[in-house]
């Protein structure tokens, strides 16, 4: 518990003479960096996410076991299953890590366990849904929460087009909007599709979230705390608006 657990953007003033300092777990540290402007601004009391995560999360078997399998399509051959319990390819699979005594995942449980440390917030209610999809790089996730303070996403946009770390694609009558397919190999977050959530109303927003899980969610973050902890100049403390 005295171990700080980190995302710089955030609480990077604790790198100052801790001498451990941990790395988040990467789809936790790619929410953490979209929603923590909006929790300064508006304060989020609830966080519902659904994350489709790419087949890297695994490291490169998981990569490899995709491609294989692909290749082994074309050819007609059977799909072998070595890293996955079940073919990825033109599959999804609700399943990342082992199931807890309450049904969820340790990966889903790591996003309520984390978000709430590093926001530094016990009492933020957090739901996660996590599934493992064809995709090779670059986690996405569908997200919902519902504020303290009444939101719009034209306010949103405004906070999220400000914030460190952030990329806004947000035109969706351009067919502008995030996809693994462009954050990968990308430093920043990108997030999308805000729109009025219609179950939270006035206090609530849907988005959409991508972030390459390889950088933003791991090397870029570890990285960015280097630099922190080795920093002359002191980050300050992060205060709610």
């Amino acid at each position: 518990a005295s171990v700080p657990l980190v995302v710089p953007e955030i609480n990077g003033h604790l790198c100052a003479g801790s001498r451990l300092i941990a790395n988040p777990n990467c789809t936790t540290a790619i929410a953490a960096v979209a929603l923590w402007p909006l929790h300064q601004q508006f304060g989020i009391n609830k966080l519902i996410m659904s994350t489709y995560q790419a087949a890297s999360g695994a490291g490169n078997p998981g990569m490899e076991e995709l491609e294989n399998q692909a290749k082994d399509y074309v050819h007609g051959n059977a799909l072998e299953t070595k890293v996955f319990p079940y073919p990825l390819l033109f599959n999804v699979i609700p399943q990342i890590d082992s199931f807890q005594e309450n049904g969820y995942t340790r990966e889903e449980m790591k996003v309520a366990w984390e978000t709430r440390k590093i926001f530094g917030d016990e009492s933020l209610a957090v739901s996660c849904t996590a599934v493992r999809i064809p995709t090779l790089r670059a986690h996405a996730e569908a997200i919902t929460i519902e504020t303290c303070l009444p939101v719009t996403p034209d306010g949103a946009r405004a906070v999220l087009s400000a914030a460190p770390g952030v990329r806004l694609v947000d035109v969706p009558e351009k067919q502008h909007y995030p996809m693994p397919f462009h954050a990968s190999a990308q430093y920043d977050v990108d997030v999308g599709r805000i729109r009025s959530s219609l179950i939270f109303g006035q206090n609530g927003l849907d988005m959409f979230v991508c972030g390459d899980q390889l950088l933003r969610g791991a090397a870029l973050n570890a990285v960015l705390i280097a630099q922190a902890a080795l920093s002359k100049t002191p980050i300050p403390a992060p205060s709610r608006k």
